[in-house]
């Protein structure tokens, strides 16, 4: 009688539903972890290649394109050229129609703060924050098609393939504890961003420096971190015998095959997902907010509680000791996101109101509790959009100018670097492009951007390909 082994690909259609609860009891009797205290905020600032300024990120990104000059960046000339055809004559790359007449904002614009920056009504609650932020006013792209620049704003590059900021954040630092991910991304609930989970992968590094998808909308936010109620063999006594056999069977198929990261990352998150057994209920549980916290960040209001629960959820990743988080504003597509090629007047308003109070909260709180002075929040998008009308009310892609804010640690409060020309339309100085953005979060990571490179195909591969320079004007 011959003895028929299971293969790999067997035992992890079987058990990989429950790999997490499998472990569960082998890693709680191996380190102790059912009494583990939530993780001190005073760890080491760390740095790869010099000593940081930042330990956490937030990212909050704006899918679909923000209109620059209906929010932070005042165009008079609109006002006085409105109606006029100032545009190109021939439709420029990546538009998709041809450029209308000049349009002005249908929002007030006023001074805010010390600064005295400019900013329109769509965005009241972070104007009455200005000062804590570091303007980019003249940021700038290569594309102005959505999927290559979403792929630019997230792996320096427009195609496919590519280790994302937080991917590469994660493989170059590494955890900060173990019972959560180092990298974790909040989409919208209405739908992944243009390019899906491309934009979140670590492309040719290894595969556990990916993002953790967490998708607040669902039942189940993260897939099989418990095992479903109907598989009673991955409970009880039985949990370290299958976690022994398949961790076994998993170093033995990892041995004879060291270039795939993808086991590895397998294996890992296996381990990982049985120490959130322990940290993901209190992590995702605003029970114990108070009143006055959930109010700020929005949660009391239908408009804002979507963005607002996940910028709390943000804080509480990164107090807890993730080290990267994205928040989503904005599924893919043509509808619920920044993309408005309809009506600015008609379509700007309701998302620009379910991320701004939402923000502001996030701001105070992270200030608050004292998380500013080693958290970086970054907002941006893919690429702004043109001076010129569009389907009479709306306004096309462009990727000449747009506006990126920085607050936080290391980063010079209310300075502005960089302009745009008078229509708002190309960069007139201070041009900021994205290698520069990604150059300059790693600087204040630790993190020289042209020393942390990998290896692939013969190439020494980085983040900012063979450009970048960190904006130090902004930079406290």
């Amino acid at each position: 009688m011959t003895l028929i082994l299971p293969t790999r690909r067997d035992l992890l259609a079987t058990a990989g539903g429950g790999f997490g609860a499998v472990a569960l009891a082998h890693l709680l009797t191996r380190e102790g972890l059912a009494d583990a205290p939530l993780p001190n905020p005073s760890w080491p600032l760390g740095g790869l290649h010099h000593p940081a300024k930042v330990r956490r990120v937030i990212q909050l990104f704006m899918n679909g394109g923000a209109s620059p000059m209906d929010t932070f960046d005042f165009k008079p000339a609109l006002e006085k050229h409105h109606g006029e055809a100032l545009g190109p004559k021939e439709k420029p790359e990546g538009f998709t129609t041809p450029a209308g007449t000049v349009m002005k904002s249908p929002f007030p614009f006023a001074r805010h703060g010390q600064t005295g920056r400019w900013v329109s009504t769509v965005f009241p609650h972070q104007a009455a924050r200005v000062d804590r932020m570091a303007f980019l006013m003249a940021m700038k792209t290569t594309t102005n098609v959505h999927g290559p620049a979403s792929y630019m704003m997230n792996t320096g590059f427009m195609l496919p393939g590519f280790p994302c900021l937080g991917a590469w954040v994660s493989y170059g630092l590494g955890r900060i504890v173990d019972d959560l991910p180092e990298f974790v991304v909040l989409p919208d609930p209405r739908g992944l961003p243009y390019n899906q989970k491309g934009n979140f992968s670590a492309g040719f590094l290894p595969a556990v420096h990916q993002g953790t998808v967490v998708d607040l909308g669902r039942s189940e936010p993260i897939p099989d971190v418990f095992a479903a109620e109907a598989y009673s063999f991955a409970q009880g006594d039985a949990d370290r015998d299958a976690l022994a056999l398949i961790q076994r069977v998993n170093r033995r198929h990892a041995a004879s095959r060291p270039h795939d990261t993808r086991l590895e990352a397998r294996i890992a998150a296996g381990e990982l997902a049985a120490r959130m057994q322990l940290s993901a209920p209190t992590t995702f549980d605003l029970a114990g907010e108070t009143p006055a916290t959930r109010a700020a960040y929005g949660l009391n209001r239908k408009e804002t509680a979507d963005f607002g629960t996940r910028c709390l959820i943000a804080r509480r990743l990164i107090e807890r000791g993730t080290r990267f988080v994205q928040v989503w504003s904005g599924p893919q597509g043509a509808v619920d996101n920044w993309d408005n090629h309809g009506s600015i007047p008609n379509e700007l308003p309701p998302i620009a109101l379910s991320v701004d109070e939402p923000i502001g909260g996030l701001l105070d709180d992270l200030g608050q509790r004292g998380l500013l002075h080693d958290t970086l929040v970054i907002w941006t998008t893919e690429f702004g959009r043109t001076p010129f009308a569009q389907n009479n009310q709306g306004r096309d892609h462009n990727g000449g100018t747009f506006v990126t804010w920085l607050a936080g640690a290391g980063v010079k409060a209310g300075a502005t670097y960089g302009q745009s020309d008078d229509l708002g339309y190309q960069t007139a100085a201070g041009t900021t492009t994205v290698h520069d953005l990604q150059a300059t979060i790693l600087h204040l990571l630790g993190i020289d951007h042209a020393r942390l490179t990998f290896r692939t195909a013969g190439v020494d591969r980085r983040l900012t390909d063979v450009h970048g320079h960190v904006v130090r004007d902004v930079l406290a």
